[in-house]
């Protein structure tokens, strides 16, 4: 595979692998060609530094974990309570390997840690996804004052279940939509059963 076949796409996914991996310090010219199968000068085609490489990881991830999902669902004309329900769907969705699994947003978080613009990126999409979560809990018939919490709740309860499951220790889909069940049933929204309950505002 050459330079002329090989996408930018392709280095940025490999790259997300690498940091899966490896941590922020795998995310080097060498290792990622190696991982393709290509020279390392292959990699100045698409990229002039490793720091653009890493810049345009974040707005990847930012584009493609967060921003999509968001305008995916405000086309929807699905009730909250089952925007909701998608968002735990995605969130737990470990089938895009080529981006590292599932894994990969804990890997982003570490790298946030040491590094400026991934801190920068991981508040902005932090922010994003809570105030869109606000506004589906919002939607659902949540008290104003829960709304927040709510949100935190559910948001907090991915980022450290996912650990946990991570450890075998819990079972990431599972009880994460068991919470939601629970927030759900505490701002009064109930799916009919049978004809015979409330039906859920949209």
């Amino acid at each position: 595979m050459g330079k002329t076949t090989l996408t930018t796409n392709l280095w940025i996914e490999a790259a997300f692998r690498a940091l899966t991996v490896g941590g922020p310090q795998a995310i080097r010219a060498e290792a990622i060609a190696r991982d393709l199968k290509v020279s390392k000068g292959s990699f100045y085609w698409h990229f002039a530094t490793v720091d653009a490489l890493k810049q345009q990881m974040l707005q990847r991830w930012r584009q493609e974990a967060t921003e999509r999902i968001i305008t995916m669902l405000k086309g929807t004309e699905s009730p909250a309570a089952d925007k909701l329900r998608m968002l735990v769907e995605f969130a737990t969705n470990d089938t895009d390997s080529r981006y590292g699994g599932i894994m990969a947003e804990a890997a982003i978080r570490d790298w946030a840690r040491y590094d400026e613009n991934a801190a920068a990126t991981v508040k902005t999409v932090d922010l994003q996804r809570l105030a869109f979560l606000e506004t589906l809990f919002e939607q659902c018939g949540t008290k104003s004052a829960q709304c927040r919490a709510h949100s935190v709740i559910l948001y907090g309860a991915l980022i450290g279940i996912g650990a946990l499951s991570h450890a075998g220790l819990a079972n990431l889909k599972d009880d994460l939509n068991c919470l939601l069940v629970t927030l759900l049933d505490a701002a009064a929204v109930e799916h009919s059963i049978g004809g015979g309950n409330m039906a859920v505002k949209s």
